[in-house]
Protein backbone atom coordinates (compact mmCIF):
# COMPACT_ATOMS: atom_id res chain seq x y z
CA UNK A 1 0.00 0.00 0.00
CA UNK A 2 2.95 2.25 0.97
CA UNK A 3 4.51 1.95 -2.80
CA UNK A 4 0.95 2.81 -3.95
CA UNK A 5 0.73 6.14 -2.19
CA UNK A 6 4.12 6.80 -3.10
CA UNK A 7 3.76 5.94 -6.59
CA UNK A 8 0.87 8.90 -6.78
CA UNK A 9 3.12 11.10 -4.86
CA UNK A 10 5.25 11.05 -7.67
CA UNK A 11 3.16 11.47 -10.37
CA UNK A 12 1.22 14.71 -8.41
CA UNK A 13 4.85 15.72 -7.92
CA UNK A 14 6.31 15.03 -11.95
CA UNK A 15 2.37 17.02 -13.08
CA UNK A 16 3.29 20.24 -10.38
CA UNK A 17 6.85 20.32 -12.16
CA UNK A 18 5.60 20.12 -15.27
CA UNK A 19 3.61 23.70 -14.65
CA UNK A 20 6.56 24.91 -13.01
CA UNK A 21 9.10 24.22 -15.57
CA UNK A 22 6.24 25.37 -18.25
CA UNK A 23 6.26 29.03 -16.46
CA UNK A 24 9.56 29.18 -15.74
CA UNK A 25 10.16 28.37 -19.30
CA UNK A 26 12.91 25.18 -18.40
CA UNK A 27 12.75 23.96 -21.77
CA UNK A 28 15.25 21.94 -23.96
CA UNK A 29 15.66 23.54 -27.62
CA UNK A 30 16.35 21.71 -30.23
CA UNK A 31 19.95 22.79 -31.93
CA UNK A 32 22.22 20.86 -34.83
CA UNK A 33 23.57 18.30 -32.13
CA UNK A 34 20.32 17.20 -30.88
CA UNK A 35 18.69 14.18 -31.32
CA UNK A 36 15.35 16.27 -30.62
CA UNK A 37 13.32 18.29 -33.20
CA UNK A 38 10.79 20.11 -31.02
CA UNK A 39 10.87 21.93 -27.79
CA UNK A 40 10.11 19.65 -24.68
CA UNK A 41 10.62 20.39 -20.67
CA UNK A 42 13.34 19.72 -19.16
CA UNK A 43 14.39 18.28 -15.42
CA UNK A 44 11.37 15.99 -15.30
CA UNK A 45 14.13 13.07 -13.89
CA UNK A 46 13.97 15.79 -10.78
CA UNK A 47 11.81 12.99 -9.61
CA UNK A 48 14.82 10.50 -9.09
CA UNK A 49 16.43 12.53 -6.17
CA UNK A 50 13.24 12.69 -4.64
CA UNK A 51 12.72 9.89 -4.51
CA UNK A 52 16.07 9.29 -3.19
CA UNK A 53 14.75 11.34 -0.38
CA UNK A 54 11.75 9.71 0.22
CA UNK A 55 13.84 5.97 0.86
CA UNK A 56 15.92 8.45 3.25
CA UNK A 57 12.85 9.19 5.07
CA UNK A 58 12.01 5.58 5.67
CA UNK A 59 15.71 5.04 6.63
CA UNK A 60 16.82 3.15 3.32
CA UNK A 61 19.50 5.52 2.57
CA UNK A 62 22.61 7.02 4.92
CA UNK A 63 23.02 10.84 5.29
CA UNK A 64 26.54 10.77 2.98
CA UNK A 65 24.61 9.19 0.32
CA UNK A 66 21.61 11.51 0.48
CA UNK A 67 23.91 14.75 0.70
CA UNK A 68 25.88 13.75 -2.38
CA UNK A 69 22.72 13.35 -4.10
CA UNK A 70 21.27 16.25 -3.21
CA UNK A 71 24.43 18.00 -4.24
CA UNK A 72 24.49 17.27 -7.67
CA UNK A 73 21.07 17.92 -8.12
CA UNK A 74 21.04 21.01 -6.72
CA UNK A 75 23.91 21.83 -9.07
CA UNK A 76 22.54 19.96 -12.25
CA UNK A 77 18.98 21.55 -11.88
CA UNK A 78 20.49 25.36 -11.52
CA UNK A 79 22.54 23.96 -14.74
CA UNK A 80 19.50 22.80 -16.75
CA UNK A 81 17.96 26.47 -15.74
CA UNK A 82 21.83 28.49 -16.47
CA UNK A 83 24.42 26.60 -17.30
CA UNK A 84 27.38 27.02 -15.09
CA UNK A 85 31.13 26.75 -15.80
CA UNK A 86 33.15 23.65 -15.53
CA UNK A 87 33.97 23.82 -12.06
CA UNK A 88 31.11 24.24 -9.98
CA UNK A 89 29.90 21.45 -11.88
CA UNK A 90 33.10 19.59 -11.13
CA UNK A 91 33.52 20.10 -7.83
CA UNK A 92 29.79 19.32 -7.14
CA UNK A 93 30.69 15.51 -8.52
CA UNK A 94 34.39 15.46 -6.65
CA UNK A 95 32.34 16.42 -3.49
CA UNK A 96 29.53 13.55 -3.77
CA UNK A 97 32.01 10.83 -4.60
CA UNK A 98 34.28 11.51 -1.29
CA UNK A 99 30.98 11.43 0.22
CA UNK A 100 30.16 7.91 -1.43
CA UNK A 101 33.61 6.48 -0.44
CA UNK A 102 33.03 7.90 3.20
CA UNK A 103 29.89 6.06 3.51
CA UNK A 104 31.44 2.80 2.28
CA UNK A 105 34.55 3.38 4.73
CA UNK A 106 37.13 3.24 1.75
CA UNK A 107 39.16 5.59 3.20
CA UNK A 108 40.99 2.86 5.15
CA UNK A 109 42.15 0.66 2.16
CA UNK A 110 44.84 0.69 0.02
CA UNK A 111 45.89 4.74 -0.72
CA UNK A 112 45.86 3.72 -4.60
CA UNK A 113 42.55 2.33 -5.04
CA UNK A 114 41.27 5.52 -4.09
CA UNK A 115 42.50 8.22 -6.60
CA UNK A 116 41.28 5.22 -8.92
CA UNK A 117 38.15 5.15 -7.50
CA UNK A 118 37.62 9.10 -7.95
CA UNK A 119 38.68 8.94 -11.36
CA UNK A 120 36.19 5.93 -12.75
CA UNK A 121 33.11 7.35 -10.12
CA UNK A 122 33.52 11.02 -11.87
CA UNK A 123 33.63 9.28 -15.52
CA UNK A 124 30.92 7.23 -14.45
CA UNK A 125 28.76 10.25 -13.72
CA UNK A 126 29.64 12.48 -16.94
CA UNK A 127 29.64 9.27 -19.27
CA UNK A 128 26.26 8.45 -18.09
CA UNK A 129 25.09 12.15 -18.73
CA UNK A 130 26.54 12.26 -21.97
CA UNK A 131 24.81 9.04 -23.00
CA UNK A 132 21.11 10.79 -21.91
CA UNK A 133 20.28 11.87 -25.70
CA UNK A 134 16.95 10.38 -26.81
CA UNK A 135 13.89 9.52 -25.63
CA UNK A 136 14.15 6.71 -23.06
CA UNK A 137 17.55 5.53 -22.84
CA UNK A 138 18.29 7.04 -19.13
CA UNK A 139 15.40 5.43 -17.57
CA UNK A 140 15.58 1.98 -19.59
CA UNK A 141 19.30 1.58 -18.52
CA UNK A 142 18.51 2.65 -15.06
CA UNK A 143 15.93 0.14 -14.94
CA UNK A 144 17.86 -2.42 -15.74
CA UNK A 145 20.79 -1.59 -13.45
CA UNK A 146 17.86 -1.12 -10.45
CA UNK A 147 16.63 -4.35 -11.71
CA UNK A 148 20.10 -6.27 -11.06
CA UNK A 149 21.18 -4.50 -8.18
CA UNK A 150 17.23 -5.38 -6.59
CA UNK A 151 18.04 -8.82 -7.55
CA UNK A 152 21.16 -9.24 -5.49
CA UNK A 153 19.89 -7.32 -2.93
CA UNK A 154 16.51 -8.58 -2.39
CA UNK A 155 17.31 -10.28 0.86
CA UNK A 156 18.93 -6.68 2.27
CA UNK A 157 17.74 -4.42 4.22
CA UNK A 158 18.40 -1.65 1.08
CA UNK A 159 16.33 -3.55 -0.84
CA UNK A 160 13.23 -1.21 -0.72
CA UNK A 161 14.89 1.76 -2.15
CA UNK A 162 15.55 0.06 -5.68
CA UNK A 163 11.76 0.09 -5.16
CA UNK A 164 11.15 3.66 -4.63
CA UNK A 165 13.53 4.23 -7.76
CA UNK A 166 12.03 2.05 -10.19
CA UNK A 167 8.72 3.57 -9.03
CA UNK A 168 10.21 7.33 -9.64
CA UNK A 169 11.71 5.43 -13.32
CA UNK A 170 8.14 4.33 -13.89
CA UNK A 171 6.62 7.62 -13.61
CA UNK A 172 9.31 9.59 -15.51
CA UNK A 173 9.28 6.83 -18.06
CA UNK A 174 5.46 7.03 -18.68
CA UNK A 175 6.23 10.56 -19.99
CA UNK A 176 10.07 9.94 -21.20
CA UNK A 177 9.65 6.96 -23.22
CA UNK A 178 7.24 7.36 -26.40
CA UNK A 179 8.12 9.24 -29.42
CA UNK A 180 7.28 12.90 -28.53
CA UNK A 181 8.47 13.00 -25.04
CA UNK A 182 6.59 15.04 -22.72
CA UNK A 183 10.03 15.36 -20.59
CA UNK A 184 13.41 15.34 -21.02
CA UNK A 185 15.46 14.26 -17.71
CA UNK A 186 18.30 16.90 -17.77
CA UNK A 187 21.59 17.15 -15.74
CA UNK A 188 19.22 17.15 -12.00
CA UNK A 189 17.97 13.54 -13.40
CA UNK A 190 20.58 11.98 -15.14
CA UNK A 191 23.35 12.56 -12.42
CA UNK A 192 21.28 12.26 -9.78
CA UNK A 193 20.81 8.77 -11.00
CA UNK A 194 24.28 8.20 -12.33
CA UNK A 195 25.67 9.09 -8.55
CA UNK A 196 23.13 6.43 -7.08
CA UNK A 197 23.84 3.96 -9.06
CA UNK A 198 27.90 4.60 -8.87
CA UNK A 199 26.59 4.03 -4.98
CA UNK A 200 25.77 0.13 -5.05
CA UNK A 201 28.05 -0.53 -7.87
CA UNK A 202 31.05 0.44 -5.66
CA UNK A 203 29.30 -1.30 -2.88
CA UNK A 204 29.07 -4.31 -4.86
CA UNK A 205 32.72 -4.66 -5.80
CA UNK A 206 33.71 -4.09 -2.39
CA UNK A 207 31.48 -6.30 -0.39
CA UNK A 208 31.53 -8.97 -2.86
CA UNK A 209 35.17 -8.62 -3.60
CA UNK A 210 34.64 -8.87 -7.46
CA UNK A 211 35.70 -6.29 -10.03
CA UNK A 212 33.25 -8.69 -12.62
CA UNK A 213 30.50 -6.59 -11.50
CA UNK A 214 31.67 -3.48 -13.26
CA UNK A 215 30.35 -4.57 -16.78
CA UNK A 216 27.14 -3.96 -15.31
CA UNK A 217 27.99 -0.78 -17.55
CA UNK A 218 29.70 -1.92 -19.59
CA UNK A 219 27.37 -0.66 -22.53
CA UNK A 220 27.13 2.67 -21.28
CA UNK A 221 30.70 2.45 -20.65
CA UNK A 222 31.97 0.98 -23.50
CA UNK A 223 29.98 2.92 -25.76
CA UNK A 224 31.43 6.23 -24.07
CA UNK A 225 34.72 5.40 -23.90
CA UNK A 226 35.02 4.55 -27.72
CA UNK A 227 33.69 7.73 -28.60
CA UNK A 228 35.59 9.97 -26.38
CA UNK A 229 38.95 8.12 -27.85
CA UNK A 230 37.45 8.80 -32.11
CA UNK A 231 36.69 12.57 -30.63
CA UNK A 232 39.80 13.17 -29.36
CA UNK A 233 41.88 11.40 -32.60
CA UNK A 234 39.49 13.90 -34.65
CA UNK A 235 40.65 16.39 -31.97
CA UNK A 236 37.46 17.89 -30.86
CA UNK A 237 36.63 19.41 -28.34
CA UNK A 238 35.48 16.23 -25.90
CA UNK A 239 33.69 18.67 -23.28
CA UNK A 240 31.34 19.57 -26.25
CA UNK A 241 27.95 18.36 -27.11
CA UNK A 242 28.21 16.33 -30.44
CA UNK A 243 25.96 13.60 -32.18
CA UNK A 244 29.49 11.31 -32.12
CA UNK A 245 27.79 8.30 -30.04
CA UNK A 246 26.77 4.87 -31.66
CA UNK A 247 22.97 5.59 -30.17
CA UNK A 248 23.28 8.53 -31.68
CA UNK A 249 24.25 7.70 -35.00
CA UNK A 250 21.36 4.82 -35.81
CA UNK A 251 18.61 7.35 -33.89
CA UNK A 252 19.75 10.27 -35.87
CA UNK A 253 21.46 9.35 -39.28
CA UNK A 254 20.29 5.83 -39.37
CA UNK A 255 16.60 7.25 -38.69
CA UNK A 256 15.93 4.08 -36.41
CA UNK A 257 13.59 5.27 -33.35
CA UNK A 258 14.03 6.59 -30.36
CA UNK A 259 12.41 4.11 -28.20
CA UNK A 260 13.70 1.15 -30.48
CA UNK A 261 17.82 2.45 -29.79
CA UNK A 262 16.82 2.95 -26.15
CA UNK A 263 15.42 -0.75 -26.26
CA UNK A 264 18.39 -2.40 -27.89
CA UNK A 265 20.74 -1.16 -25.27
CA UNK A 266 18.46 -1.82 -21.68
CA UNK A 267 18.18 -5.18 -23.34
CA UNK A 268 21.65 -6.18 -24.33
CA UNK A 269 22.86 -4.71 -20.89
CA UNK A 270 20.18 -6.70 -19.13
CA UNK A 271 21.45 -9.86 -21.37
CA UNK A 272 25.10 -9.05 -20.11
CA UNK A 273 24.00 -8.75 -16.49
CA UNK A 274 22.10 -12.05 -16.07
CA UNK A 275 25.86 -13.70 -17.83
CA UNK A 276 27.66 -12.24 -15.60
CA UNK A 277 25.45 -12.99 -12.53
CA UNK A 278 25.79 -16.70 -13.67
CA UNK A 279 29.77 -16.07 -14.34
CA UNK A 280 30.33 -14.86 -10.76
CA UNK A 281 27.64 -17.85 -9.42
CA UNK A 282 29.43 -20.78 -10.70
CA UNK A 283 32.69 -19.32 -9.95
CA UNK A 284 33.90 -18.00 -13.45
CA UNK A 285 34.48 -14.60 -13.38
CA UNK A 286 38.55 -14.28 -12.65
CA UNK A 287 40.00 -10.81 -13.43
CA UNK A 288 41.36 -12.16 -16.45
CA UNK A 289 38.10 -13.48 -17.46
CA UNK A 290 36.39 -10.03 -16.29
CA UNK A 291 39.01 -8.60 -19.15
CA UNK A 292 38.65 -10.63 -21.74
CA UNK A 293 34.85 -9.81 -21.53
CA UNK A 294 35.74 -6.27 -21.53
CA UNK A 295 37.86 -6.26 -25.18
CA UNK A 296 35.53 -8.53 -26.55
CA UNK A 297 32.50 -6.40 -25.74
CA UNK A 298 34.39 -3.55 -26.83
CA UNK A 299 35.81 -5.04 -30.19
CA UNK A 300 31.98 -6.32 -31.11
CA UNK A 301 31.30 -2.57 -30.33
CA UNK A 302 33.83 -1.49 -32.91
CA UNK A 303 32.79 -3.61 -35.15
CA UNK A 304 29.23 -2.45 -34.93
CA UNK A 305 30.06 1.07 -34.86
CA UNK A 306 32.40 0.79 -38.13
CA UNK A 307 29.15 -1.17 -40.13
CA UNK A 308 27.09 1.61 -39.20
CA UNK A 309 29.63 4.45 -40.09
CA UNK A 310 30.39 2.55 -43.60
CA UNK A 311 26.65 2.27 -44.38
CA UNK A 312 25.60 6.44 -43.06
CA UNK A 313 29.35 7.41 -45.88
CA UNK A 314 27.30 5.00 -48.85
CA UNK A 315 23.55 6.87 -47.56
CA UNK A 316 25.24 10.53 -48.01
CA UNK A 317 26.86 9.48 -51.41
Amino acid sequence: MQYIIVAILFVILELVYFKIADFFNIIDKPNHRSSHTTVTLRGGGIIFPVAVVVAFIMGYVSVPVLTAVVLVSIVSFIDDIYPLPTLPRFLSHLIAVLLLLFDLNLFGIEFWIIPISIVLLIGWINAFNFMDGINGITVLYAMVSLLTFGYLYQNEDQFPVFILMGISCLVFGFFNIRKKAKTFAGDVGSISMAVFLAYFMLKLIFEKQQIGYLLFFSVYGIDAIVTILYRIKNKENILQPHRSHLYQYLSNEMQWSHVSVSLLYAVIQLAINCCVILFINKGYMSPMIFLLTGLVLMAVYWRIRIKVLSIMRLKSV
